[in-house]
């Protein structure tokens, strides 16, 4: 509704996982850069952890669309609330299996040809799964950690990517032989008040922004009542461009921002 009066070309404050939108602040370009690492070298597996809303899923896609199609094959596992064969057979699927067996055994074995093939074809394997605190079930951990037996004497069939919330650091610890081949693992933090200042103009910018739209307190307040989360960053932003516009005010005031945040109960 607001995109005419505000003279942008998209919604600046989707809270959808939009690569285009990532705003590299000095944790999300040094998560990145690890988990590249992790993937490129081989590492076999990696962990990366933070606060909700604060940007896992997004460095992940960010992660996908930088990675070389004809090299890298990711499956991106985004509801891993299943069974251990469940998540086989999806793991399966998303790696372009077509014949999905049901048996656990003859879904291993149809996984592994994947992961042989790919190795031959000079392809890497990619396994995301984010949101991997709500997994509930150990034997599931136990699965994901199997499939890491799979290697050759020099390396890994595959790279296994972990992802979610703080909880999920105590999970992997429990789990003493998964927690040995995590290779590298980091842990994303809220944003500090600069650098949420530096997040909303990024994203204004991207959106077609031709000037600054948040004055200086606005942005002080938005960080006070969002905590530098940017999920809730997202969320108060988007209700402040659209109550500044019922206002007729062409930029958004600390005073705006405390009306858009009552309404929306933060």
């Amino acid at each position: 509704m607001y995109l005419q009066y505000w003279g942008l070309k998209e919604k600046p404050f989707e809270n959808t996982p939009d690569p285009k939108f990532l705003y590299h602040s000095g944790q999300h370009e040094e998560g990145l850069a690890r988990l590249m690492y992790v993937v490129k070298e081989g590492k076999g597996a990696g962990l990366l952890t933070g606060t909700y809303g604060c940007g896992k899923t997004l460095l992940s896609r960010a992660l996908s669309r930088e990675l070389e199609k004809d090299i890298y094959k990711v499956a991106m596992v985004t509801n891993p609330r299943l069974s251990d064969t469940e998540m086989l057979k999806m793991i399966l699927h998303l790696l372009g299996g077509t014949q999905i067996p049901q048996g656990k055994g003859e879904i291993l074995m149809a996984l592994e040809k994947i992961f042989s093939a790919n190795a031959r074809d000079g392809k890497k394997t990619v396994v995301v799964v984010d949101e991997a605190h709500a997994i509930e079930d150990p034997n599931l951990f136990e699965e994901i950690r199997l499939l890491l037996n799979y290697q050759t004497d020099s390396q890994f069939l595959l790279t296994l990517l972990l992802l979610g919330q703080d909880e999920l650091k105590d999970k992997v610890t429990e789990i003493k032989q998964l927690n040995q081949r995590i290779g590298l693992r980091f842990h994303l933090d809220a944003l500090a008040p600069e650098e949420t200042a530096r997040y909303v103009n990024h994203r204004l910018l991207i959106a077609g922004a031709k000037s600054e739209i948040f004055d200086e307190k606005a942005l002080a307040m938005v960080h006070a009542r969002s905590g530098g989360i940017p999920r809730r960053i997202n969320q108060i932003c988007d209700i402040c461009l659209m109550t500044a516009m019922t206002h007729g005010s062409k930029i958004v005031t600390e005073t705006l921002v405390s009306e858009a945040v009552e309404s929306i109960g933060e």
